[in-house]
């Protein structure tokens, strides 16, 4: 045992010293030196840099299903994409990830997100705040894909640089939107006149997706503009109607199973 000791200390001191070298260690010492490779930039560290860590956010888009794959080559290959279809298709989620995928691209100088004010059947009153935390509520799902997409940290950034705007619809009446990516989401909530609008606003080197379930339309029966307007502007050359159906649901199986009987 002291013969032991006496050895632990010998290789401490080395440590200290600098002068340890791989052929002294002993098999039952706890002092290791770390593997040569450690010290590139592709080996070990304790310090994970910051690359790795904005590497995350750069998930893969892919498909996971028929309808799916349709909607993001219709993106890719026209400026005007309406996609329709019962709620978990990723209808959203697809058209911001396409939007982002687009602004890092450099192939748009921003993104305009909007969608309508409305309430899902049930009136929630006056919000305190400004505009924007009046607005917070019904532009929530917009944020979440867009922090999925990016760190929250990176949305921010973008949105105070003015790179990312999230706007009601009610305020692009008047606008041009040229060099852009805009993503019209719940457009089952727009009238027929609003999305006439709506679809009026896209401008030079832009891409607009708007996205909807005509099922779900929370305005009376009969004001929805989604169903006709789709109708009409099916025939008209670039301009691409993607369909979504049960199939293409994503979410818990139990969504796809309640909207064939709901």
């Amino acid at each position: 045992m002291e013969a032991f000791m006496t050895k632990r200390s010998v290789i401490k001191h080395q440590v200290r010293e600098g002068v340890l070298d791989s052929e002294q260690f002993l098999h039952d010492a706890k002092v290791r030196r770390l593997p040569p490779q450690s010290h590139n930039r592709n080996g070990w560290s304790p310090y994970p840099s910051n690359d790795d860590r904005d590497q995350a956010y750069l998930k893969t888009l892919k498909p996971k299903s028929e309808g799916q794959t349709e909607l993001m080559d219709a993106v890719d290959a026209h400026n005007l994409v309406l996609a329709l279809g019962p709620a978990g298709t990723g209808k959203t989620y697809l058209a911001v990830a396409k939007a982002v995928e687009a602004l890092e691209a450099g192939k748009v100088g921003r993104i305009v997100l909007s969608r309508p004010a409305v309430e899902a059947g049930e009136s929630i009153g006056f919000l305190p705040g400004d505009m924007e935390d009046k607005l917070a509520p019904y532009l929530r799902p917009l944020y979440d894909a867009l922090s999925d997409r990016l760190s929250m940290k990176r949305v921010k950034a973008l949105m105070a640089e003015g790179l990312i705007e999230i706007a009601p619809i009610g305020y692009m009446r008047g606008r041009t939107l040229n060099n852009a990516f805009i993503v019209v989401d719940e457009a089952q909530n727009c009238t027929y006149v609003q999305l006439k609008m709506l679809l009026t606003r896209l401008g030079w080197h832009s891409t607009m997706v708007v996205t909807g379930d005509p099922q779900q339309s929370d305005l009376l029966p009969g004001v929805s503009g989604l169903s006709d307007i789709s109708e009409r502007v099916e025939t008209v050359p670039g301009i691409a109607v993607v369909r979504l159906a049960e199939r293409d649901i994503v979410r818990h199986p139990l969504v796809a199973s309640m909207i064939g009987v709901l």
